[in-house]
């Protein structure tokens, strides 16, 4: 008798001798109940299920295996994108990363039914190489497949613009530009990635950096083919008047954060909304004087206390460097030349610029009792805290949102900014944990091919969102990801008193959290079913 314990995902093989059950034995199979040697248990090839169960069955109802089939994908093939999707959700890694991965931890060829152990990396390449060749047809079939599933309103087309930035020089890529970067990074080459959907991704498209100009935003509208009077939703830090009159002369309508010093002066007046998670916020809006743009305030008590906690925090650390100047100026030997003083100011000014503007500093010096001969000398440090209006000293906890779409109101302003922060927080959530915003190949086909997996990712990561918020689950994929991802699955062999042997491999008991998801998502307890190989004492040939 031989048997063999695949190295990759199919850990039971039976032989010519064993027989292979994929399902439970029924009630009255003669072998469901065995006489076993208990000191021969044993269980083996322990694997991940629990979150790669989750992320496939996105996958399904999206109908993404059929779709990659349609569009020319082998069995082979639509095997290996799919384990690069689902381990960008589970794993984010590169290919060589996700490999290791699928190999060594993960059960996902034996969800999608494909022993990986018998191919090599190369797949995942062809894998990407494929679905970046047959983006556009994939998106199409996807998003059409989406409107069917959520019905979403198509009068608003929602464009986000999301960047990442890659690491070195990365001279192979010619889509790549210096320009500036969220985290206040000049240094990095970006590559911009704009998202179109109403909350749900539908199409997307790879720009050149440096999109701060009115051209890249019109070329992005153009490829995306965006409707007329279609909602513009515009970065903060991309937002300039130039690219903002330009959408209004289009016929566009745009949607800002605004980078002003415009706070609600009254959280009172605004009137209460809960949030999906139970949160008590107050909004209000109002239209500016030339009655073109309606700014929106919202107020939210929970970032007060973060902002406030902020704000203490660089208020007395700005506090404590001015008063150990204060008192350096009368220690022996101690640097208190008045223009050298006038200078540590302003260092300290600009590297505090944000609690800076809410101070005067003036600087007394010796100028009634000085020698001629002798240069100007600081006695002493004087500050006064004077609040700037309108800063988030005075009003924390308030954000101003501004819109040329006068007619749409409050409510409705305010779910077009959570469904920003929705897509962030996906993006944030399949992009390696090592920088949420690193790409390191520097093969551009490559690069791009990791963005479409990025994409389909999106997508399947936004199907388990909307499919949980329905049965009140507001968790976000971290905190979903976490227990699901220590739900095993594993073999288990014992020998019989007859000398025969048999393995059984399935997924253990889950956790009641883990529960809670299955039920939730309306999944079996036991990804995977049970497999079970009986393998008879061999007897000598007479």
């Amino acid at each position: 008798m031989r048997t063999r314990k695949a190295t990759g995902t199919q850990s039971v093989l039976s032989s010519r001798e064993g027989t292979a059950s994929p399902s439970k034995p029924a009630k009255d199979d003669p072998d469901r109940y065995v006489d076993i040697d208990l000191s021969s248990v044993e269980s083996y090839d322990s694997r991940t299920v629990g979150a790669e169960s989750v992320a496939l069955h996105a996958a399904q109802t999206l109908q993404l295996p059929e779709i990659l089939k349609d569009v020319g994908f082998s069995q082979t093939q639509v095997a290996m994108a799919l384990a690069s999707i689902v381990g960008r959700l589970v794993e984010p890694g590169d290919e060589d990363h996700t490999w290791y991965w699928i190999i060594d931890r993960s059960a996902i060829g034996e969800l999608v039914g494909m022993d990986f152990s018998r191919k090599t990396v190369m797949g995942l390449d062809r894998a990407s190489e494929l679905l970046l060749r047959n983006q556009k047809k994939i998106e199409a079939a996807l998003s059409a497949r989406m409107r069917t599933l959520f019905s979403p309103d198509e009068t608003i087309a929602l464009y986000d613009l999301t960047y990442t930035y890659f690491e070195g020089e990365v001279k192979k890529h010619s889509k790549i530009a210096r320009t500036y970067y969220k985290e206040r990074r000049e240094d990095a080459r970006l590559l911009t990635l704009m998202v179109d959907g109403s909350g749900f991704v539908r199409k997307s498209g790879s720009f050149a950096g440096s999109t701060l100009d009115v051209h890249a935003v019109q070329a992005m509208l153009g490829k995306l083919k965006a409707p007329e009077k279609a909602l513009v939703v515009l970065d903060r830090h991309t937002e300039s008047r130039e690219i903002l009159d330009w959408l209004v002369s289009r016929n566009y309508h745009y949607v800002v954060l605004s980078r002003e010093n415009i706070r609600m002066s009254d959280a009172d007046k605004g009137r209460t909304i809960r949030t999906a998670r139970d949160q008590e916020l107050k909004i209000f809006s109002e239209l500016n004087e030339e009655q073109t743009e309606r700014h929106l305030y919202c107020y939210s008590p929970g970032r007060a206390a973060k902002d406030d906690g902020n704000t203490e925090r660089f208020i007395q650390k700005f506090e404590e460097d001015l008063l150990r100047l204060n008192e350096g100026l009368s220690k022996p030997r101690a640097e208190n030349r008045k223009d050298r003083v006038l200078e540590r100011i302003a260092r300290l000014t600009e590297i505090n610029r944000g609690i800076s503007q809410h101070y005067s500093i003036t600087v007394s010096d010796n100028a009634a009792t000085k020698d001629p001969d002798k240069p100007l000398l600081a006695t002493a440090v004087h500050f006064e805290k004077k609040p700037v209006q309108g800063s988030i000293v005075v009003f924390p906890g308030v954000s101003c949102f501004r819109t040329s779409a006068v007619g749409l109101d409050d409510e409705a302003l305010w779910r077009i900014h959570t469904l920003l922060t929705d897509l962030d927080a996906v993006f944030r959530s399949v992009e390696p944990e090592r920088n949420p915003y690193d790409t390191y190949d520097p093969i551009e086909y490559r690069s791009r091919g990791h963005q479409v997996i990025t994409m389909l990712a999106c997508m399947c990561l936004q199907v388990i969102y909307s499919r949980l918020r329905e049965q009140g689950v507001h968790d976000s994929w971290p905190k979903l990801r976490e227990p699901l991802i220590h739900h095993w699955r594993m073999s288990t062999s014992y020998r019989l008193r007859n000398g025969g042997s048999v393995h059984v491999r399935k997924s253990v008991r889950p956790t009641e959290r883990q529960q809670r998801i299955y039920d939730a998502l309306n999944l079996d307890h036991n990804p995977g079913g049970v497999l079970r190989s009986s393998f008879p004492l061999k007897t000598e040939k007479s």
